[in-house]
């Protein structure tokens, strides 16, 4: 192995290590209490040394984003996998999107709410992002004519349910029924 090779290698360890114990951190004790002084506290690196892998916390919530959306995405594949109907995959990816917000809050949050920079529905977005979006465009179903809208319908009613969830905002018991209905909707006759 080269020493390019070598030090590409050490930056992208140490980046998973900064984003990891961000992470962590966010999980544990919420994103105020993931600051540059924490992390580098944490990991054992100085803040320049930080600062040489991202230029701001909102760069590392950024990078966490992206690993989320392909974390996402490969939870709604295997959710959709063995559906032997549409409406049956479509159940699926709604409640495995479900559990996926509800057991990575910190996760979600920056997914869904904090600046980040991400840009979606654009020339420029992220793979990671357009993975995620083509994974719930899957299960709405290629052959339909208006699947970009259908998808983008689907993952808003998805968004709001578990932002609605993760906020006690509505029963918890009902998500069953909910989610249902959201198909049923989609589905059509």
């Amino acid at each position: 192995m080269g020493i390019a090779e070598r030090k590409g290698r050490e930056r992208a360890e140490r980046e998973q290590r900064i984003t990891t114990a961000a992470r962590l951190i966010a999980e544990s004790e919420g994103w105020n209490a993931v600051t540059i002084r924490r992390l580098a506290e944490e990991i054992e690196y100085s803040q320049p040394v930080l600062y040489s892998h991202f230029e701001n916390r909102d760069a590392i919530v950024a990078a966490i984003a992206i690993e989320g959306f392909g974390e996402l995405a490969t939870a709604l594949r295997q959710a959709a996998h063995g559906s032997a109907s549409r409406q049956g995959a479509l159940e699926s990816v709604a409640m495995a999107y479900l559990a996926f917000a509800r057991a990575h809050p910190a996760l979600y949050e920056a997914m869904f709410t904090m600046a980040t920079g991400l840009r979606f529905a654009e020339t420029d977005t992220r793979p990671e992002l357009k993975d995620a979006f083509a994974a719930l465009a899957e299960a709405v179903g290629p052959a339909r004519a208006d699947v970009e809208v259908a998808t983008e319908t689907f993952w808003a009613a998805l968004h709001g349910l578990a932002d609605l969830e993760r906020s006690g905002r509505i029963r918890q018991g009902a998500r069953a029924a909910r989610v249902k209905l959201v198909v049923n909707c989609l589905a059509g006759p």
